[in-house]
């Protein structure tokens, strides 16, 4: 019978209630917001299937221990006293990366984890006279420790490299959008895809991309090379082709368009290529367009993406930029559902029209504003 254990799925600051929803469909248990994480529970199949299936999560770790310390002798016992066993033999290898928040006893992460490292290989040579290896590149082990005062949490890192590290984006830009930020805009936005959908900045077409998985339902990390959970003791193959072979069962036809522009011929060849190695079977156009030249042509809805340039990508001045956006969106795109992503608070101003919704995220590390703009005829009293 399978075991069910407590995870964690970390993600970025405001994608905590999409995350949250984005597990409650796949079936976890005892789902927890917390701040840029929701906790869960589920089995080890659960495990392998939320790596592979969730879209806004960043990492999925096992906690395996928590517990309050005294002083360093007794945070040292307390990681000593763990099996580490249980979880690697002594022929392998680990590697620590620690997060330390209010602590009067450790004052930087890097002594955390060298404290833990002793324990933990302590441990081993008393028990088998032999240690595994630190391994910074390519350990069987990831551990995640986090220290909040006394408090620490131990836990596993069942996902290694960031779950935004899809595998097709092969072609990059000098300020790529990232992928988990992408589908969670694409979330919070609400297309419904039931209607075409507009990148017009589109870059290497990550937005297009992440728009195509989520309109077939096609987990967004089946073309990963590996995940951390691969090198465990108890990884097991057969459950993860089974999951895999389900995840992949789930998928649906889109008939309707993707498309995208930009003002880049090296862009577009990029998202070109990002596409052909994303092999969707979604209908994606890139064309090189300067969108404030461009204009729609038909009364259908439309839902628009944008990801302005940052300034120091913008040839122009910032505040004009955005206010010709603006007039292009006002003028020549009606009927349109506009989601606009930017870290220039300011020269958003400019851009001439009233949002329906600002919500606060963070782009790298700038604060941005994820803002929506409803393009229709007339004033909002007659927009039925």
């Amino acid at each position: 019978m399978s075991i069910n254990f407590k995870m964690i799925a970390k993600t970025f600051y405001g994608f905590e209630d999409v995350l949250a929803d984005e597990l409650l469909n796949l079936g976890a248990q005892k789902i927890i917001k917390g701040n840029r994480n929701v906790s869960f529970f589920g089995d080890k199949g659960f495990m392998y299937k939320s790596n592979m299936s969730l879209r806004t999560a960043l990492k999925i770790i096992k906690p395996i221990k928590e517990f309050r310390f005294k002083d360093l002798d007794d945070y040292y016992k307390k990681i000593y006293e763990i099996k580490w066993e249980q979880y690697l033999d002594y022929s392998g290898s680990f590697l620590i990366n620690s997060v330390v928040f209010h602590s009067k006893i450790f004052n930087n992460s890097k002594f955390t984890s060298l404290k833990a490292k002793d324990a933990i290989v302590d441990r081993y040579r008393n028990k088998y006279n032999k240690r595994p290896d630190v391994n910074s590149l390519s350990p069987q082990l990831k551990i995640e420790i986090h220290v909040n005062k006394n408090l620490c949490t131990v836990s596993l890192d069942s996902s290694g490299e960031s779950l935004h590290k899809r595998g097709y984006k092969k072609f990059n830009s000098a300020a790529p959008l990232n992928e988990v930020l992408a589908a969670g805009i694409i979330l919070l936005s609400g297309w419904d895809k039931k209607c075409d959908l507009l990148d017009p900045m589109c870059g290497t077409g990550t937005f297009l991309i992440e728009a195509a998985m989520i309109a077939r339902n096609i987990a967004p990390n089946l073309n990963r090379l590996s995940f951390a959970f691969e090198k465990w003791k108890d990884w097991d193959n057969e459950l993860f082709e089974k999951i895999e072979d389900s995840v992949k069962n789930k998928e649906i036809e889109f008939d309707n368009k993707l498309y995208g522009f930009d003002i880049s011929n090296a862009m577009i060849r990029k998202a070109e290529k990002n596409i052909k190695i994303s092999n969707l079977g979604v209908d994606i156009e890139v064309v090189k367009k300067d969108f404030l030249s461009t204009k729609k042509t038909d009364e259908d809805k439309l839902h628009i993406l944008i990801n302005p340039p940052y300034d120091k990508r913008i040839t122009t001045d910032a505040n004009e930029l955005y206010k010709k956006i603006g007039d292009t969106l006002k003028n020549n795109y009606l009927f349109s559902d506009v989601w606009l992503i930017t870290a220039n608070l300011e020269a958003i101003k400019s851009i001439g029209l009233r949002s329906n919704k600002k919500i606060k995220l963070f782009n790298s590390n700038l604060e941005s504003r994820l803002l929506n703009y409803n393009i229709y005829p007339g004033s909002k009293k007659n927009r039925a």
